[in-house]
């Protein structure tokens, strides 16, 4: 149950969320990968600010804040996918999109496909978010993970577009930040990304690809 936002903030933190306890060990193991993303992204910023002055700007920061809130947004939501190989809260929102999907064919893909194979879905699903998170946490390979992460989004906005509690334009505020992510290359706002390119860490071919992904 929700109390406040900042109450919600450190029990989410220090993992004393319901979904986090419910998970026993595993959830501690979460906890931890977490902080690490969080940190990670921390000390790869304050790496690129000492490197690259260029970087100090007011528009790399927020930029920087943006992108580790959005990956913190995907990580908390991936957390009701678990435990696997099956949970009660991805089959309930499965069957809502076989049942209030916008159109017959996304919900007979839901009813006919993904529940018979839900835990195939479930550990894909889940898997998908994480990597979405790290990559926005850590700033790498931005614009390739968030171009996924709206194909992710707009597959929820029609799948859950006839549910009355949901409110479409919410997903669409989700597709609009993640679009900026690609257009303004937010992996070279005191990201992986940027770090990468400077020091020039990669394989020639590697860095092509990451060029392409970045």
């Amino acid at each position: 149950m929700r109390t406040d936002p900042f109450t919600d903030t450190f029990m989410f933190l220090i993992g004393q969320q319901g979904d986090q306890q419910a998970l026993g060990v595993f959830g501690w193991f979460l906890v931890a990968l977490f902080w690490a993303l969080l940190i990670g992204s921390a000390l790869i910023a304050a790496r690129n600010w000492r490197a690259d002055p260029e970087q100090r700007t007011a528009a790399h920061v927020w930029t920087w804040i943006a992108r580790t809130m959005m990956g913190a947004m995907w990580f908390q939501g991936a957390l009701w996918k678990l435990p696997l190989p099956e949970s009660a809260g991805f089959l309930f929102w499965t069957t809502q999109i076989s049942e209030n999907a916008a159109f017959a064919f996304h919900r007979a893909l839901a009813a006919q496909v993904v529940l018979p194979l839900l835990p195939l879905f479930q550990g894909v699903s889940f898997l998908a978010e994480m990597s979405f998170a790290a990559s926005l946490m850590l700033g790498f390979a931005v614009r390739l993970s968030s171009l996924l992460a709206i194909g992710f989004v707009l597959q929820l906005w029609l799948g859950l577009y006839h549910v009355d509690y949901e409110w479409p334009w919410l997903f669409w505020f989700m597709v609009f930040t993640l679009a900026s992510f690609i257009v303004h290359r937010a992996g070279y706002s005191l990201g992986l990304d940027a770090l990468l390119r400077r020091e020039k860490r990669l394989e020639p071919r590697w860095s092509r690809l990451h060029a392409l992904a970045s």
